[in-house]
């Protein structure tokens, strides 16, 4: 049973970190297969975690960031690499990360977060200009 008030918590900061269109796109996505896990993340990570008030949202993005690439997650890592432009994390934010993961998550996990976040801020720059 969901949490109505975590719930609707969770929604709004996942809607101002990952966008409208993002979520919006993964409601439309869901199932009866995984409509439990999407209340589990949107109560949990954004209605609990990423709400919290410890951390700013930068820096709770610069923290998954590192973890997400030092665990190889790149699919999420990509995500939250276009995220930062709703969490104020800048490019210089995930060159430090990444040499952060390199030295503690191995060169090989940097390597490939860095191949991505290139792309990604490719992108980024493309839709730009």
């Amino acid at each position: 049973m969901a949490d109505a008030t975590l719930f609707d918590r969770g929604m709004r900061t996942r809607r101002s970190v990952l966008g409208d269109n993002h979520v919006d796109n993964a409601t439309a996505r869901k199932t009866g297969f995984d409509e439990d896990f999407q209340t589990f993340i949107t109560e949990g990570a954004w209605g609990s975690v990423w709400s919290r008030p410890g951390l700013t949202r930068r820096e709770r993005s610069i923290i998954t960031l590192a973890l997400l690439a030092g665990l190889g997650h790149e699919e999420e890592f990509a995500m939250h690499v276009r995220a930062t432009v709703n969490t104020g994390a800048t490019e210089d934010d995930i060159k430090e990360l990444l040499l952060h993961v390199a030295v503690y998550a191995g060169v090989p996990a940097a390597n490939s977060a860095y191949k991505i976040a290139k792309n990604e801020l490719a992108k980024r720059q493309e839709a730009a200009q």
